[in-house]
């Protein structure tokens, strides 16, 4: 069958479509996935603090049922129960946060224009079978891999396949010799691509994993270039495990050489490593940063990568486009005039012919023309044509043109697109009914017809026609030349009434909001005027494309508004500010803008964009609206606030017991406490911390923007950590003196006081580091963290004075202990509050 019998059949019937769908499946590329359920479980389970635990119950295994005449199970029954316990906490969450992704990426979805039972539907990508025949246009991703049926100036950018910069241009013949590669192909589109100008029908060859994408996915092993945030976490986790692999060596050393007891030495510095593992550092990060985007989703912000939540929360310059953020994205044509400013309805007919006929996709400046010419019954008008071809819009023109034939076969291309650009093909101008030469009166005059109008914040569009057309069906960019220029039409795009407020609190909250727009300058001051955005320094794309790299890194410092950009141009600009050391977000939603949405740190989009903004972007608008982008960005300094909060306590928290070890190490005659009471006590603490995702966020912290820095929790350890060990060396000198805990027999109740006190103060400091003002009374914690860490504190002090102390080798606390308890917990949490005063004093910032 050729291809055109298929083009002819206009598609598939829904049965056929529904028959293959069994037969191939969605059209979603699973190769390589590694989001599965079994790979979650085995995430949770098969992970360094599991295998230690599962290591130290093999040896206990061994010290306390093989090698003793009484076989004691109770200690490898609690380590066995502390895996199952940690794996089971990291599963749920992970399933919790699978399930959050899954529910809030259902919330969007790409559609695909398909012929179905011989209408064109609109369907969602993953619907696309074998055998369809869709239609594409500016701005489409390619759904699938495709054989061109037809193609009209029609340019895709493979560069994620293929690393060729520049589009190519593909066509519905076959042009290419048999010694090209694949994707060299110009008559085959793959899925993965997107369409730059032009229009196209093509028949779908493969789906999913069938694809040439589906094929490299399943030899992709490369991950994604890492965040500031995760290359921050990374940098901590391997300080401490540094720390662990300096101090396990040292513990067993001196334990062993004190006390001659070896095994109970190396069983202790191996749970001392656990310990100093942050094992829940992947459970917290994760359900912080799924509850952060369930929490995001109700103020309509739509996350696709986890990891942007961080970013969306350190941005600190917003660049955005014009259109649809800043104005209503209503936009209505004002005025159709000739070329002395007059209304004159023939340049509204012309502007609604060429409108009207092209077959790519219609922007809002098409619908409002369309709409006005309707309202003035022009429908009619449509009768009296054919369209014979068309030129099709793109951004380096940026104008479409229509080759029309009336009823008597004379044939008239009518352009439409932006005034400076039509002037330079025109050749002609048309006044008071006279064709005269374009000179440079008649040019100057039509130029300030347009500057008047576009001064006033009309968006200018100049309309040309051509009666000297060639009988060929053919045409291309080459025949927009020698035009006559006839009029112009004006819209006008008023600004939202949020606008101005959105910008406000943004840049109360430390985010410099900056317009990078393809529109003129007088609109674009208009409207930035409006919503105060600052307009006394103003950049135009010829001036950009004459500045080097310097220049204009020193013209971003000041300036918030770049008119007539063209998308390499916005692209330029974002990296520029990039370059000067700031975290930039670019909201657009035209395929112009996907240059700039990948060069950005995060890329922001909405959920009517063109498929390939949506696709580029990081996070999605359900509304297009500031004020939404606003809440977003609180939610992300908010989420990650609660991973900043669990990375200090835990680094200066294992960098006190560090001190505390060594110094209990040197002193004492026996262990400060043993395998299964540090292991007790540690997975006491991870639960404790299991409300941390939950907390609320003191209102001074989102404030301004947040970056990940690896000194400032360096210098937390140094403050907080020896903190803890001097309340830590106070504890062990009351069990030693004042409770007498200080032979080698009562060595289990000296470590039930040490067991106690660590687990409570672990408990307390949280409360102490989730902010810089007075626990409790100026700023509460939420209601999960403060259940989950009451409930911890509680178990604690309920084994450590009752009978339960002896499941776990420990001797049950006097209750003249607990007076000294108080005294040395208030002791800590007064400390703490000085020290906290101390460290803003000298750092500026507690968090």
């Amino acid at each position: 069958m050729s291809t055109n019998d298929i083009s002819l059949q206009k598609g598939l019937t829904s049965q056929e479509a529904e028959n293959k769908q069994e037969e191939f499946g969605k059209n979603t590329i699973t190769a390589g996935q590694k989001n599965t359920t079994l790979h979650r479980l085995r995430e949770a389970v098969v992970n360094p603090f599991n295998i230690i635990l599962i290591l130290i119950a093999v040896i206990t295994y061994f010290t306390d049922v093989v090698a003793t005449s009484r076989p004691d199970y109770l200690t490898v029954i609690i380590i066995l129960s502390l895996v199952f316990l940690s794996s089971l906490v990291a599963f749920v969450q992970s399933q919790r946060s699978n399930a959050s992704a899954e529910q809030l990426s259902k919330m969007i979805s790409n559609q695909a224009d398909v012929w179905r039972d011989g209408q064109l539907t609109e369907i969602a990508i993953d619907e696309i079978v074998p055998g369809d025949v869709v239609r594409l246009s500016a701005g489409d991703m390619i759904p699938a891999d495709v054989r061109f049926l037809t193609a009209k100036d029609t340019f895709v950018a493979q560069s994620a396949l293929t690393g060729e910069s520049n589009p190519v241009e593909k066509f519905g013949e076959m042009k290419n010799k048999q010694s090209d590669a694949l994707t060299d192909l110009q008559t085959i589109g793959f899925m993965g691509s997107n369409v730059v100008s032009g229009s196209a029908t093509a028949l779908v060859l493969a789906t999913g994993n069938d694809t040439y994408l589906g094929s490299m996915a399943k030899t992709l092993s490369g991950d994604r270039a890492k965040t500031s945030f995760e290359r921050g976490v990374g940098s901590v986790s391997k300080l401490l495990v540094r720390m662990m692999l300096i101090m396990v060596p040292i513990v067993f050393l001196i334990n062993g050489l004190a006390k001659n007891d070896w095994a109970s030495a190396l069983l202790f510095s191996i749970s001392i490593a656990v310990g100093l593992t942050p094992e829940m550092l992947p459970v917290i990060m994760t359900s912080t940063l799924a509850k952060g985007a369930v929490s995001m989703s109700k103020h309509k912000v739509i996350v696709r990568t986890l990891g942007a939540i961080q970013t969306f929360g350190e941005m600190d310059i917003l660049c955005t486009d014009k259109t649809g953020t800043l104005t209503e994205d209503k936009i209505v044509l004002e005025k159709y005039m000739n070329l002395h400013g007059e209304e004159d309805s023939r340049i509204l007919r012309y502007a609604y012919l060429n409108s009207s006929f092209q077959t790519g996709l219609k922007n809002l400046i098409d619908l409002a023309i369309i709409n006005r010419a309707v309202q003035n019954n022009l429908q009619d008008r449509l009768n009296e044509y054919t369209c014979v071809d068309e030129i099709p819009f793109d951004f380096s023109r940026r104008r479409m043109s229509v080759v029309l034939m009336n009823k008597s076969g004379k044939r008239q291309l009518v352009t439409k697109g932006a005034v400076e650009e039509m002037i330079n093909i025109s050749s002609f101008i048309e006044m008071d009914g006279q064709i005269l030469p374009m000179d440079e009166k008649t040019k100057q005059a039509a130029l300030a017809i347009y500057e008047k109008h576009n001064a006033e914040g009309l968006r200018m569009i100049a309309v040309a026609k051509k009666d000297e057309v060639p009988t060929k069906e053919v045409f291309g960019v080459t025949h927009e030349s020698d035009m006559i220029l006839i009029g112009f039409v004006g819209f006008l795009d008023p600004p939202k009434e949020s606008a101005k407020t959105a910008i406000t609190a943004l840049r109360e909250h430390g985010v410099r909001t900056v317009v990078l727009t393809g529109d003129s300058e007088g609109v674009a001051v208009k409207v930035c005027n409006k919503v105060g955005v600052n307009t006394s320094h103003l950049l135009t794309g010829s001036d950009v494309e004459k500045m080097d790299e310097a220049s204009l890194l020193n013209a971003v410092k000041t300036c918030d508004l770049f008119a007539k950009l063209s998308p390499s141009q916005k692209e330029r600009v974002v990296k520029t500010f990039q370059l000067a050391g700031h975290t930039v977000g670019y909201m657009g939603d035209g395929i112009n803008d996907a240059p700039a949405l990948r060069q950005s740190d995060v890329g922001i989009s909405v959920d009517s964009a063109v498929d390939i903004s949506k696709e580029t972007a990081d996070i999605i608008l359900l509304e297009k609206d500031l004020m939404v982008l606003e809440q977003g960005v609180i939610e992300g300094r908010r989420t990650f606030g609660n991973i900043v909060k669990y990375i200090k306590m835990a680094a200066s928290g294992n960098f006190g017991n560090m001190i505390s070890v060594i110094v209990a190490s040197i002193f004492l005659p026996f262990l400060p406490m043993i395998p299964v009471q540090l292991l007790t006590q540690n997975l006491l603490c991870d639960f404790a911390q299991m409300g941390m995702p939950f907390d609320n966020v003191d209102n001074e912290y989102v404030k301004k923007p947040r970056k990940w820095e690896t000194k400032s929790i360096q210098s937390f350890m140094s403050y907080m950590g020896p903190l803890s060990s001097v309340f830590d060396i106070l504890c062990f000198a009351i069990m030693w003196w004042a409770i007498g805990a200080n032979k080698p027999e009562l060595a289990s109740l000296f470590q039930c006081g040490w067991f106690v006190f660590g687990t409570v103060s672990q408990v307390l400091v949280i409360h102490m580091i989730r902010t810089e003002k007075l626990p409790f009374l100026q700023s509460r914690p939420s209601l999960p963290l403060l259940l989950s860490t009451l409930a911890v504190a509680v178990i604690a002090i309920g084994v450590a004075f009752t009978h339960l102390a002896v499941g776990i080798d420990m001797i049950p606390l006097p209750t003249s202990f607990a007076p000294w308890l108080l005294l040395i917990l208030v002791g800590y949490f007064l400390f703490a509050q000085l020290i906290k005063k101390i460290y803003i004093k000298h750092y500026g910032e507690w968090l």
